[in-house]
């Protein structure tokens, strides 16, 4: 006789896998109706759901209010201060949830990204906050299968419709540095550029360009040179600048971290910073206030990125939806005393 593909099972002992199976559809599916996305049919919805509710079927996150819950914290590099700040963010506020953390590297290497999946499985963790880095795809899918939401901050590029983004309002940053210099009568306006693979660094760019263009300043190609937000690039870049026949009066660069390079180009070639060339910095890190000069620059707000992202990834492992699955934070000019009116042309 053939088993009645209706009769439910233990409880507790069912499966997404034979739910999946029972409903004639595939793993991805279940996970998506279970986690409450929308990219699945009316039908297909109702036929999935009648089985969850039959076998009794329990989503894992549902251990949440027993235990303290176990957050992934995922970044690319931990090299920079930056990762300092959004680092302090998170634990901020999983400590305030009774949340833990465990903070990962992948370097960009499928295998230390295969790696870490497997300890977060062996791990059960309950969400991920992936920071300026993308998953494989096949990856990106296991933790569809195993539940695990999955919030991303400063993403690399455009992530898939479903997944939570928290950002800076980096195109708004950039034009403010830009008018900020504009306003104290720079036209000649170099620009040392992040990785144009990040969407933060296009962004930023972009509000530079946007702003040179609405005071009706020509853009000059030769004044944008290409940076990584490591200082090594900041002092490579402005090197590059200082060379041309005609360097420019102001900086703006990309990363505050690059700023600081390009400061020390400047000392090592005997120029004063501000009277002999303006610098603009992005991202606010708490050295810059003690610069030798103390950098002008746009704040973004990393420790409330990681903070909200804390906020938005436990909603997530609770089963509600996030107010909004795009949030960009406000950014903020801070002037210093980097910055200052161009020297008199004698």
């Amino acid at each position: 006789m053939a088993a009645d593909e209706t009769a439910p099972a233990p409880r507790g002992k069912v499966t997404i896998t034979e739910i999946a199976r029972r409903a004639g559809v595939s793993v991805p599916t279940v996970s998506r109706v279970v986690n409450g996305r929308s990219d699945v049919s009316p039908a297909t919805r109702a036929r999935v759901e009648d089985l969850l509710r039959l076998h009794g079927y329990r989503k894992r996150s549902a251990a949440l209010p027993s235990r303290a819950a176990l957050l992934d914290l995922v970044f690319n590099d931990l090299d920079s201060p930056w990762a300092v700040e959004i680092i302090r963010g998170v634990e901020e506020a999983a400590h305030a949830a009774g949340a833990g953390t465990v903070v990962s590297a992948i370097h960009g290497r499928s295998g230390d990204a295969g790696e870490w999946m497997r300890n977060l499985r062996a791990r059960a963790s309950d969400g991920v906050i992936l920071v300026t880095s993308a998953l494989e795809p096949p990856l990106h899918e296991q933790l569809r299968i195993l539940g695990v939401p999955l919030v991303v901050v400063d993403p690399m590029g455009s992530p898939a419709f479903d997944t939570p983004t928290i950002g800076a309002a980096n195109w708004s940053g950039g034009l403010a540095a830009t008018e900020h210099l504009l306003s104290l009568g720079h036209r000649r306006i170099g620009l040392i550029a992040g990785p144009p693979r990040l969407l933060c660094s296009r962004a930023r760019f972009d509000g530079y360009r946007a702003a040179l263009e609405a005071a009706g300043v020509a853009i000059d190609a030769s004044l944008v040179v290409p940076g990584d937000f490591h200082p090594e690039s900041g002092f490579t870049g402005c090197n590059t600048l200082l060379d041309l026949p005609e360097p420019p009066t102001a900086l703006f660069a990309a990363s505050d971290q690059m700023a600081l390079g390009a400061i020390e180009a400047l000392r090592r070639r005997g120029l004063r910073v501000p009277e002999d060339m303006s610098v603009v910095g992005f991202d606010d890190l708490p050295e810059v206030r003690w610069s030798a000069p103390p950098l002008t620059t746009i704040r973004q707000p990393l420790a409330d990125m990681g903070q909200l992202a804390v906020r938005t990834v436990l909603r997530l492992a609770r089963g509600e939806r996030p107010d909004s699955p795009r949030v960009e934070l406000g950014t903020e000019l801070v002037v210093r005393a980097s910055t200052a009116p161009p020297a008199p042309v004698l």
